[in-house]
């Protein structure tokens, strides 16, 4: 078949390459707007990756599907996986399409590769300083949360080690200052026999919003859709003909600011409930859905509120207790709760003040809260200027909080701000849980595990087959590391055909 002319290549390329020229001219004014946006919210001056987070965020507001396919159709990058590289990814298409259409002269050269990707590069950079460098299979490194049983002795953490663990989690919800210098004496001890330098992080509980005295009218009843809970600000649990379950929590306030038609999520979202009544110092909840069979109603087991607001400090007076034991044992510490740049200062001032000394410690800010997301640039820009971070997707408290059916998307989002921005990515919560806990993998969390190699790390919660699945994890991603880099798959050598 014969072109027109208006069809040829060149011609298509002409056009595209007009296009792409007003739409980076509008990316750069908008991003000047929005880095000084940030600098303002963060009270400070932003270095390169911030820019290129910028410059993402700008590029992110315009939909660029059309401009998209007519790339791909003259056989070009679609700019589908640029966001660590924004301005270098859109400068060499501009680059490519002149030069199809003839218009090189007049346009300033594109970036060499060592700029193409320097993003990339200061991502590795980072995640090695904060995580510890990469094993010769994998570029993911993989955490382990380690049960209060590591502190007896050794064997645990060593065994671990020799699986492939990276870093320890200790959560400092759970156990004491003995218990946590134990382990990380073991850990410690077990990098060194192992010879890598396994570093050691420390989660700072928060204000959890947790269960505590719990009653039901009949013994071993669940929640099922269309039952009550009361939940008791003082006192002991009070169950009646209007509510067959009750329950104390560990923020009796809670109860008091609760609204009515504010949803709960109880147990990671395994129960919703939507507030009834608010009064004299109770409020009673209707289950509005549940798993199949119900939901045991147990201690320890935690709330979440995603439409009230508690207006509560990420950390509490336990925290900053146990804050004097995490700036002597640990190399990070995992943040829960943080939501905005002046959190990032609250926590560094309780540092300074319990001792902190010339030793930086590594931060990890968990984003499990609404407000989190909406702040992840800000939190981002300020996070950074102070020494080695990282964000954690924290899944379970996440997705209690926006609704499962919005997590996959928020997730992805999230892994792609943190690239842009050089921030390395931690995947956390129910990764492998089955194998965790009954040492088979269900074929789903397989499938999870596998695409948690687009993070930096990967997150296990402890059980009795955890040995087990870090030696699966292990063997996964690096079989994934040959398949995937990020959004970009490698193409090395099929040997199955």
């Amino acid at each position: 078949m014969t072109m027109t002319v208006a069809n040829t290549p060149a011609m298509r390329a002409a056009s595209a390459l007009e296009d792409i020229l007003l739409l980076r001219q509008q990316i750069v004014v908008d991003a000047a707007i929005r880095l000084a946006e940030i600098e303002a919210s963060s009270s400070g001056t932003s270095d390169a990756a911030i820019a290129n987070l910028c410059h993402y965020l700008a590029l992110r507001h315009h939909d660029i599907r059309p401009l998209q396919r007519r790339l791909m159709a003259l056989g070009l990058s679609s700019m589908g996986r640029l966001e660590g590289r924004v301005l270098e990814t859109i400068d060499a298409v501009i680059q490519a399409l002149a030069a199809l259409c003839g218009r090189s002269a007049d346009l300033p050269e594109g970036p060499d590769e060592a700029q193409f990707f320097r993003g990339e590069a200061g991502l590795d950079d980072a995640t090695g300083i904060l995580l510890g460098g990469p094993v010769a299979s994998r570029r993911t490194r993989i955490m382990v949360t380690l049960p209060g049983t590591a502190a007896e002795g050794p064997e645990l953490i060593l065994d671990l080690a020799r699986a492939g663990m990276d870093v320890a989690r200790i959560n400092c919800a759970h156990d004491g200052p003995e218990a946590w210098r134990a382990m990380t004496g073991f850990v410690r001890q077990a990098g060194k026999v192992v010879g890598r330098d396994i570093k050691v992080l420390m989660d700072v509980a928060g204000p959890k919003i947790r269960t505590e005295a719990v009653a039901s009218a009949e013994k071993k009843a669940r929640l099922q859709v269309g039952d009550r809970l009361r939940l008791v600000a003082e006192g002991e649990p009070r169950v009646d003909d209007t509510a067959r379950f009750s329950a104390t929590v560990s923020l009796p306030e809670m109860v008091t600011r609760l609204t009515v038609g504010d949803r709960l999520r109880y147990d990671d979202g395994k129960l919703e409930a939507v507030v009834e009544s608010v009064e004299s110092g109770e409020a009673v909840v209707v289950v509005r859905r549940t798993k199949a069979g119900g939901t045991k109603l147990k201690p320890e087991k935690g709330v979440n509120l995603p439409d009230t607001a508690l207006g509560l400090s990420p950390l509490t007076a336990k925290d900053e207790t146990d804050l004097e034991t995490v700036i002597e044992c640990a190399d990070l510490i995992g943040y829960s709760f943080v939501s905005r740049p002046e959190d990032i200062d609250l926590l560094d001032a309780v540092l300074a003040r319990r001792g902190q000394g010339d030793r930086p410690l590594g931060l990890i800010a968990k984003i499990e809260q609404p407000l989190a997301l909406t702040n992840l640039p800000a939190l981002i820009a300020r996070a950074r200027r102070r020494g080695p971070f990282g964000v954690m997707i924290a899944r379970g408290d996440l997705a209690a909080e926006i609704g499962f059916e919005r997590l996959a998307e928020m997730q992805e989002e999230i892994l792609w701000l943190c690239e842009a921005a050089s921030v390395p990515c931690i995947w956390a919560t129910q990764v492998l849980e089955d194998m965790v806990k009954e040492g088979i993998p269900t074929r789903g969390e397989m499938t999870d595990a596998a695409m948690a190699a687009r993070a930096e790390c990967v997150m296990l919660n402890k059980g009795p087959a955890i040995v087990e699945a870090v030696t699966l994890l292990d063997s996964l991603l690096g079989r994934m590391d040959g398949h995937l880099f990020k959004k970009t798959p490698t193409l090395r050598a099929l040997k199955s055909w």
